[in-house]
Formats: structure tokens, C-alpha cells, sequence
């Protein structure tokens, strides 16, 4: 069986519904993981995604803000929601895929980005960020997450390579890629220990973005990206990846969100 999953930081589903319908259209993908949704759970649009096949589907939204949604074609069960930093923020949500005689655990996750300041002191939003990894990385160790067949994804809001931004020595003091973020996030990856889907095809030494900011009026020929969406994938999986894509025109779509889909393929 081949599985195609799909994550993308939608930046309000409400807003770009007809985007992710474009995305059905033109990829087909067996699951899309969707975050920063931005409404709550009953006004997520779901009847605009079942007639494209996907039947199941689990929603952790809240009222302008965050959210995270798993729309699937595959059938899934146990749907979970994990709070992080007792803030009761819509971050996290997973579902067991029923694909074929796999069963696998896929887990989507927003991330905070953490505010403008990489002071926790000067910055609370800093702080929140660095806590929520370390809640991630006790909670991949204590409940063994990675040890069968299980899939993270999101928008994890860390570039965590040299190459994953524009500039890294510009970007050392820029929240995103400073030393204490990607030193958290490498203890998160290797508390699984994980397999980097992305980097799986694209050698670490090459640029890979998946984000591009909205002040850049002509994001495409400055291409000051950073790589902040990311799809892991446990040691047991990693044997099955076949493909992997950054959907970067999607970014030069109409009223588009500043995150490109991130495609990845695997064989079970």
C-alpha cells in the first residue's frame, strides 16, 4: 500500500478552503495535516472536504487562533489531543491510521513560533516555545512514540540545519533558528529516535524552505526561505519512503498562506 500525506500550515482554513481543494485537485494526497486552522471545532469546513473523499476526520480547533485538523481518505481510530504547558492551546492532535495492515500512530503539531525577542525573560512567547519542546521531547521518551510505525508532522516553527535558512549567520539571533531552539529540537528528534522524511531526499548541505514570509514582496526572487515545517517518521517507516516534495508554487497562489504543502510518500 502507498501512502501520501500532506502537512500545511493553512493560515485560516475558513479563508483558504478553496486552496486546499486545489491541493486535492492537482495531488490526490491519502491524508492532509493541516495547521494554524484558526476556528473552532464546529465551524471547521468539513463538508467541503468530504465530497473529495475524506470521510474521516478529527479537528482541534479554537476561536481565532492555532488549531490543527487530520482531513483522511484512510480510515483512522483513537483520536487524541495532548495539552502542552497546561495553556490549553489547539497544538496537537493524532489519530491511529488504519492503513492496509499497518496501523500508524501520526501525530500533527503547531509548534509556537515563539514571538519576535529569543530572550525568555524580555519574551514569554519565547519561553512558552522552548517549555512546549520540552514537553514534546519527555513525552517522545516516556511514551516511546517512534517505536513502531508512527508519523510527526507540522509546522514546528525550527529550522533546524544551516542550509534549512536563507542565511545562517544572519539568522542566529532570529527566532526560528537560534542555537537553544534547534538545540531543543535535536533533542526532541533524537528521543525518538526519528528519520528526517525531508532531508531523507534532500542532502543537508542543499537548501530546503518551506516558509517565505509575507514582507517579502517578491518572495520568489529573494527566496529568503527557512525550513519550518517538517515530516518525521519512525525508524520502522523510514525504509518505505519513496518521495518527498515542497509544493513551493502553491506559495504564489491567489490570497496564499506563507507555508508550502510538504508532500511525502511511503510504501507499506
Amino acid at each position: 500500500m502507498k501512502l501520501k500525506i500532506v502537512t500545511w500550515n493553512i493560515n485560516s482554513v475558513r479563508l483558504r478552503k478553496g486552496l486546499v481543494e486545489r491541493l486535492i485537485q492537482e495531488q490526490s494526497p491519502d491524508v492532509i495535516c493541516l495547521q494554524e486552522i484558526k476556528c473552532r471545532d464546529a465551524e471547521f469546513p468539513g463538508g467541503t472536504f468530504r465530497p473529495h473523499g475524506y470521510e474521516h476526520q478529527a479537528v482541534a480547533g479554537q476561536k481565532g487562533y492555532h488549531g490543527v485538523a487530520i482531513l483522511s481518505r484512510v480510515p483512522f481510530g483513537q483520536v487524541n489531543k495532548q495539552n502542552f504547558c497546561e495553556m490549553g492551546d489547539a497544538r496537537h492532535i493524532s489519530v491511529k491510521l488504519e492503513a492496509g495492515n499497518t496501523e500508524i500512530d501520526l501525530h500533527n503539531f503547531y509548534i509556537p513560533a515563539g514571538g519576535d525577542v529569543p530572550d525568555r525573560e524580555q519574551n514569554q512567547k519565547f519561553g512558552h516555545k522552548l517549555d512546549f519542546v520540552d514537553e514534546l521531547t519527555t513525552w517522545i521518551t516516556k511514551d516511546k512514540l517512534a517505536e513502531e510505525h508512527a508519523i510527526l508532522v507540522g509546522d514546528l516553527n525550527i529550522a533546524p540545519f544551516e542550509h534549512d535558512v536563507w542565511s545562517h549567520k544572519a539568522l542566529l539571533r532570529v527566532v526560528s533558528h537560534t542555537p537553544v531552539e534547534v538545540e531543543k529540537l535535536n533533542r526532541a528528534f533524537a528521543a525518538g529516535p526519528w528519520h528526517d522524511a525531508l532531508r531523507h531526499f534532500v542532502p543537508e548541505n542543499e537548501k530546503l524552505y518551506t516558509w517565505w514570509s509575507y514582507r517579502s514582496p517578491d518572495w520568489a526572487a529573494a527566496d529568503k526561505g527557512r525550513r519550518l515545517d517538517h515530516v518525521w517518521v519512525s525508524k520502522k517507516l523510514a525504509p518505505g519512503l519513496k518521495n518527498m516534495k515542497v509544493l513551493k508554487d502553491a506559495r504564489g497562489w491567489e490570497q496564499p498562506s506563507d507555508h508550502a504543502p510538504v508532500i511525502v510518500e511511503l510504501e507499506l
